[in-house]
């Protein structure tokens, strides 16, 4: 008789903390819910790289929901993960690489979507042959992304000119030029030594970009990222002031070919494939052109007096 009440009394009490489970459950898709209809007063969607869900696979585990540094771009609704705010989403893909199932591929927004982002292929080049756009300009903010599509984009160029029969041209001609100062255009750098093209990068600014503007001891990585012939970063967070001190000792390469305070103001493609890049004082030549540039180059301004004053900023 014991034995049969102790086994009630576990009974109603696992029913018990089954019903505050199953009504948290309940209040956490209400809010996922909530929040999809909040997304939409603010976006039409995702604006670049954004998880795409494979509704089949996905088996509710709420994984990626979790590991998401946005917060709240994915939630469970009906035990499956959907996308609530995809403008929210800066492409960290994280979510892809917890899911345990691979029920999450990273993709690009369609051109309708993403109407002021460049139209690229999946190898980042524009619709002009042998030129590439990497980094933030392309529609994607994070080094990491930046990173990867730098060294993506040497290992596409390097492949294809080995592939082809180099056209006859004079020893001026580069094999490559990458435009910027930022994580993207250092990582190209640096790819293109390890594959021995014959390249140069031109910055008009100071090295560093954008990231060399930030405020002191910002976080500027919290994940992992592999640097050519480097290799992956020890530190699972790195600091402006750590990343910059990378890039100084990067710069002190003997092979590491940059021209700085020079801008470059115009790109132009003969009928030989060959482009030429006009600086106020110098023109170069290059059988391929990575634009690594950033967006944050040129700010808008009001055209209001007082604007050029010291006091007033255009960056952090």
């Amino acid at each position: 008789m014991e034995t049969l009440i102790t086994y009630g009394i576990g009974a109603i009490i696992c029913f018990f903390f089954l019903m505050i489970y199953l009504r948290s459950l309940k209040k956490r898709e209400t809010r996922a819910r909530e929040a999809a209809e909040k997304g939409k007063l603010f976006s039409d969607g995702p604006r670049a790289q954004h998880p795409r869900i494979d509704n089949d696979r996905c088996i509710g585990c709420a994984t990626c929901t979790s590991v998401c540094p946005e917060g709240d771009v994915l939630a469970m609704i009906a035990a499956k993960a959907v996308i609530v705010n995809g403008h929210k989403c800066i492409g960290h893909g994280l979510c892809a690489d917890a899911c345990p199932v691979g029920a999450i591929t990273m993709v690009m927004a369609s051109p309708s979507m993403a109407a002021d982002m460049p139209t690229l292929t999946p190898e980042f080049e524009t619709t002009v042959s042998n030129l590439f756009i990497v980094g933030e300009l392309g529609g994607l903010a994070l080094i990491k992304n930046a990173v990867n599509q730098g060294r993506d984009c040497v290992d596409t160029i390097a492949a294809r000119f080995k592939d082809s029969e180099a056209p006859q041209t004079s020893s001026d001609v580069h094999d490559v030029i990458v435009i910027g100062a930022g994580p993207a255009r250092i990582s190209a750098s640096l790819r293109a030594i390890e594959h021995k093209l014959k390249y140069l990068t031109i910055e008009r600014d100071e090295i560093g970009g954008t990231v060399a503007k930030y405020p002191r001891q910002k976080l500027v990585m919290t994940s992992p990222v592999e640097f050519p012939m480097y290799g992956k970063f020890k530190k699972m967070q790195l600091s402006k002031e750590n990343l910059l001190a990378f890039w100084d000792m990067v710069l002190n390469r003997a092979d590491f070919n940059v021209c700085t305070e020079e801008k470059v103001e115009d790109v132009q493609k003969d009928e030989h494939g060959i482009f030429t890049l006009t600086t106020p004082t110098n023109q170069y030549r290059s059988r391929a052109v990575i634009l690594a540039l950033g967006r944050a180059g040129e700010p808008r301004k009001l055209g209001v007096k007082g604007e050029d004053l010291p006091k007033v900023m255009y960056r952090l």
